[in-house]
């Protein structure tokens, strides 16, 4: 094939035709230097047509080569996006899971407020009831009240009574002050005795019984007699115990003064003598029981007893207790005569009021309760409802 081809190659390169008219008349001869290059010309086309081969060949894996990078960065991408797209819906997941959370506590809440609103509506129903039940019982007492006219305004003088009633009874029951009693109960008979009311003579007569009876109590003031004998401890001191004295020395009533002259020197020796004889030795003569000598604790002992039972006198005067009084008493006249000068005028003052004590009696049976009382405050409770009707109780 290659010979054909160079065969041909030389017929093709002739020129057309209507070149050839115009080309010179002397043709140069073809050599076989001019047949050598057109063979050399065919072979440089067969290495083109290599040469774009291997280009194809070479671009072809480069496509390949990209196919495969983008591929991989597809893959890559997409992996990625995926991880993205996972973290993400985890991400969501944990929001959507804390939102949950929260609309739960939000129903809770929401459920509580509606409860707590619930309740204030139930108090704000009962308080509007309460007040319309307020309201319907001040206008009945403002009605009653405008209804009255003035009418038995004495009856507040019940209260009065009442009250002084009560106080009697403090006065009686907290400080056993008789005369006090006594005197708020006569003028809470007064104030019911201006109401020229017969319905009233009940209470009066439980009055009047309370009064009797008040006045049949023994009048004695504890508190006097507490203070009677507060005043008879500070004398205990000054009274005058029944001790052993030196007698006076009987016979020789020579003097024993020493003069200043020297003449005198025999005389005074014999009273020098005899005051030396007198110091050490003295002799008297008594008829009767020999009483001990008490010393200064022993008096001081005997005074403060007698102090002990004044005091425990005085303990029992406030107290009401008779027996314990009267022993209290009893006991000091027994000191008084065995250890004090019952011949001095003071220790014998002093017996005669202990004695004046002993007689006054200091019991006194106080009543638990007035019979008057609980009269009175059923006639006042019954006058008030009279008044007021059912708008008594809620006064």
């Amino acid at each position: 094939m290659s010979s054909n081809e160079d065969k041909d190659t030389p017929r093709e390169a002739l020129p057309p035709a209507d070149k050839q008219d115009n080309a010179p008349e002397s043709e140069p001869a073809v050599t076989p230097d001019s047949y050598t290059e057109k063979s050399s010309g065919t072979s440089g086309t067969s290495g083109a047509k290599t040469g774009a081969l291997w280009f194809f060949v070479v671009l072809l894996l480069l496509a390949v080569i990209a196919l495969f990078a983008g591929a991989y960065w597809y893959w890559t991408q997409r992996t990625d996006n995926t991880q993205s797209l996972v973290d993400a819906q985890r991400t969501q997941q944990q929001e959507v899971s804390s939102l949950s959370g929260e609309l739960r506590e939000l129903k809770g809440e929401i459920a509580s407020l509606k409860r707590e609103r619930s309740e204030q509506d139930q108090k704000i129903t009962n308080l509007l009831s309460t007040n319309e039940q307020l309201v319907q019982q001040s206008e009945s007492v403002q009605q009653q009240l405008e209804n009255l006219e003035g009418r038995r305004p004495a009856d507040w003088l019940i209260a009065e009574a009442d009250y002084l009633v009560r106080m009697a009874g403090r006065k009686l029951w907290l400080e056993q002050d008789i005369r006090t009693a006594i005197m708020l109960l006569v003028n809470a008979d007064k104030r019911l005795k201006s109401l020229s009311d017969p319905s009233v003579l009940p209470v009066r007569a439980k009055l009047a019984e309370d009064i009797q009876m008040l006045q049949q109590l023994n009048p004695v003031s504890h508190t006097s007699v507490a203070l009677a004998l507060s005043g008879m401890l500070n004398q205990v001191k000054g009274l005058p115990l029944d001790t052993f004295e030196k007698p006076a020395m009987a016979g020789d009533t020579t003097s024993n003064d020493v003069s200043e002259s020297t003449a005198d020197w025999l005389d005074n020796l014999k009273a020098v003598w005899r005051s030396l004889v007198d110091d050490f030795i003295s002799v008297k003569d008594l008829n009767g029981p020999i009483e001990p000598v008490l010393d200064q604790q022993a008096r001081w002992l005997v005074k403060e007893q007698l102090r002990f039972q004044i005091m425990n006198a005085q303990s029992a005067a406030l107290s009401a207790n008779q027996a314990l009084y009267s022993q209290s008493l009893q006991n000091a006249q027994t000191i008084l005569i065995e250890k004090f000068d019952i011949e001095t005028s003071q220790v014998a003052g002093f017996i005669n009021a202990l004695q004046n004590l002993v007689d006054t009696d200091i019991s006194r049976d106080i009543p638990t309760e007035l019979a008057s009382q609980k009269p009175l405050e059923n006639l006042l409770d019954q006058r008030v409802k009279q008044v007021f009707g059912q708008g008594a109780s809620a006064l």
